[in-house]
């Protein structure tokens, strides 16, 4: 039997109807004979001409009505409730013309004779088809990969409406923490109460729960997770509500859960005002164009329509990337909004002055920095140049140019640094806090926060290559925590807080409470239906490896350098009152830094980072790999030297 369903399913659509509409026929000769036959029990009804003539109006009449009623378009696996309506239309216009054609014609026809008629043909017709559907479907569940949908809402039964007819999983019902829907069937499967999974799970048959909740808060989300997180059972997640209603996304189109839950961090709404102060109308131009804050930060301002947006960004294809990516969402919106990719260094003064001249630029968000400790430890003198010379050179073409607003985005590593990326931070900070005392007529402030999920080199997308591997996954010290935010939350409340600058503030943002690294890691390997291999466990999936400290790493980040830290119109977003450094003082640095790193002494850069007004603390010997090459080098020669003497 199924090699004939599968031998009619691949012949070309025309051909399928036209096998559809000789089966009808057949049907509807069976029902109509056999009608006669069940009511009068004699077999010369045959050889009444009368009786022929009624099926002769009857017949075609039935197969125009179903035909027109698109019984003939449905697709034979995919029937629903729309089809049984028209079979059962197209059999009361059948049963209908019966009645007529007999009274009419004055032709005799008892009164039962349409009823079974009715019935016969409903079972032919309909029964047929819905019976070689249920077969199609429980054939196709054999190949399916059994799954439970968590939220029996109108988004969870789409979801296992569109499964059901998928050829990848096969929903075998529903857990919901609704009371009202415990113990019922919907969609023909049951639905349970969440007590109900561990014991669904157990034999294994059961290996993914789908997230079908796109409405609910993310601390609901997050409270969810942490539920199923101990079960070790992949979890899968449907796009959220703004993608479905927007069209960017389907309702099956199944993601892995955003980790953004798992933090069950609620998103605070933009203020209009605040998000289109420096930005609307105006030339803004940001610095570091290309990278995980910096192409996040231009997506945030084409939504509040500037005139022109200057992409500077070393990278040739970061540039061209986003660059092509901007150009794309400009259209899509349907904006007027001017895009001028520029390839440039911060490091170079002259050029990005002149960019900024060029272009009359009035709004600047510099985020251009090398931020990767353990390389800014191995590269010293380039993240002086780039950090602090860089902002510092920006800063001063700002002013130059007579820029409106110029906000820095700094990092939680600028307080108490402990490494050279922290301190360079916090230097370029103080050079802007040194320019804002000038009384110049540009604003100037920064905004302080923690790591963003999602950016280059953070832990996430790490780990999760690292499980897809088979592991191990890597974190530096079982003790180590971070403060995490999403880098749209950290973009937008960057251009809020440059909008209530008055200068030389430093914006410290709120990131929520610190995260432990280790336990992060732990929630990712259960969530993606793995358990974690240890000594206690050593049939687990994926090992958790201890690495130690890198150099400059810190086991905690803070945020600020003391108690001085105030409220501000934004529940967001705090200010901090600190220590800075007169013009003077700044000036004097600016060239004592600048010999250093020109004669390449990264001992006496160190002994400046020291001695600058940053709390610079090294928890590491100096890493510079070129400085280390050449004093191993100058040693090796002495000895060498001392061994001929």
């Amino acid at each position: 039997m199924s090699y004939v369903l599968n031998l009619l399913f691949k012949l070309p659509r025309p051909a399928k109807r036209v096998v559809s509409l000789v089966l009808d026929t057949g049907f509807i000769f069976l029902a109509y004979w056999g009608a006669w036959i069940v009511r009068i029990d004699k077999s010369s009804v045959f050889y009444q001409q009368e009786s022929w003539l009624l099926f002769a109006i009857v017949l075609p009449v039935t197969l125009v009505a179903f035909i027109r009623l698109g019984l003939y378009r449905a697709v034979l696996r995919y029937m629903g409730s729309k089809v049984a309506v028209a079979i059962l239309i197209g059999l009361g216009i059948s049963v209908f013309t019966l009645v007529m054609a007999g009274f009419f014609t004055g032709y005799y026809l008892p009164r039962t004779v349409p009823l079974i008629y009715a019935a016969f043909l409903l079972i032919f017709v309909g029964g047929s088809r819905f019976t070689v559907r249920a077969m199609t479907m429980q054939g196709s569940k054999r190949n399916k990969e059994r799954v439970l949908i968590y939220g029996a809402g109108s988004a969870g039964r789409q979801l296992a409406q569109s499964l059901m007819y998928g050829s990848e999983y096969d929903p075998i019902g529903f857990i919901d923490d609704d009371k009202n829907l415990h113990n019922t069937n919907i969609l023909g499967r049951p639905s349970h109460p969440f007590s109900r999974l561990p014991s669904l799970l157990k034999d294994g048959s059961v290996k993914q729960v789908l997230l079908a909740m796109p409405k609910v808060s993310r601390s609901e989300r997050s409270i969810i997770l942490s539920k199923l997180e101990p079960l070790a059972v992949v979890v899968r997640s449907i796009p959220g509500i703004s993608d479905l209603v927007s069209g960017e996304a389907k309702i099956d189109e199944l993601r892995e859960v955003a980790i953004e839950d798992l933090l069950g961090r609620e998103p605070v709404e933009p203020r209009a005002d605040l998000m289109g102060k420096n930005i609307t109308d105006k030339v803004v131009m940001v610095t570091g164009a290309g990278g995980s804050i910096g192409s996040e930060l231009c997506r945030q301002i084409i939504q509040q329509k500037p005139n022109v947006l200057v992409l500077f960004e070393l990278s040739e294809f970061a540039l061209y990337k986003v660059d092509a990516e901007l150009t794309k969402l400009i259209g899509r919106l349907g904006f007027d909004v001017e895009l001028k990719p520029i390839i440039g260094s911060v490091q170079k003064k002259n050029r990005i002055a002149t960019v900024m001249k060029t272009f009359g630029v009035q709004t600047v968000y510099h985020a251009a920095a090398y931020k990767h400790v353990p390389l800014v430890e191995y590269n010293i003198v380039e993240g002086v140049r780039n950090n602090f010379f860089g902002t510092y050179y920006a800063a001063q073409a700002a002013a130059d140019a007579g820029v409106e607003t110029f906000v820095l985005i700094s990092t939680d590593k600028a307080v108490r640094p402990t490494n050279v990326m922290g301190t360079t931070k916090r230097l370029a900070e103080l050079s802007l806090q040194a320019l804002s005392k000038r009384n110049l007529k540009t604003t100037f402030c920064m905004v302080r926060f923690g790591n963003v999920l999602g950016s280059s080199g953070s832990v996430v997308p790490l780990f999760r290559e690292q499980i897809h591997k088979g592991g191990p996954i890597t974190v530096t010290h079982k003790e180590i925590t971070r403060f995490f935010m999403t880098i749209p939350e950290a973009s937008q409340l960057v251009i809020q807080a440059g909008a209530m600058a008055k200068g030389g503030d430093v914006f410290v943002l709120d990131m929520g409470d610190p995260v432990k690294i280790s336990d992060f890691a732990v929630k990712m390997i259960h969530l993606m239906g793995l358990e974690v291999k240890s000594v206690t466990n050593p049939h687990g999936d994926i090992e958790i490896k201890y690495t130690g400290l890198r150099p400059g790493e810190k086991l905690y980040e803070e945020l600020l350098v003391g108690d001085n830290v105030y409220a501000t119109e934004h529940a967001r977003i705090m200010t901090a009152n600190e220590s800075s450094l007169s013009w003077g003082d700044m000036s004097s640095l600016l060239d004592q830094f600048d010999q250093a790193c020109h004669d390449f002494e990264i001992d006496k850069i160190q002994g400046l980072l020291k001695s600058a007004a940053t709390g610079y603390s090294p928890s590491s010997e100096l890493c510079d790999l070129v400085w280390n090459k050449r004093n191993a080098d100058k040693k090796n020669k002495l000895t060498v030297f001392e061994l001929k003497k």
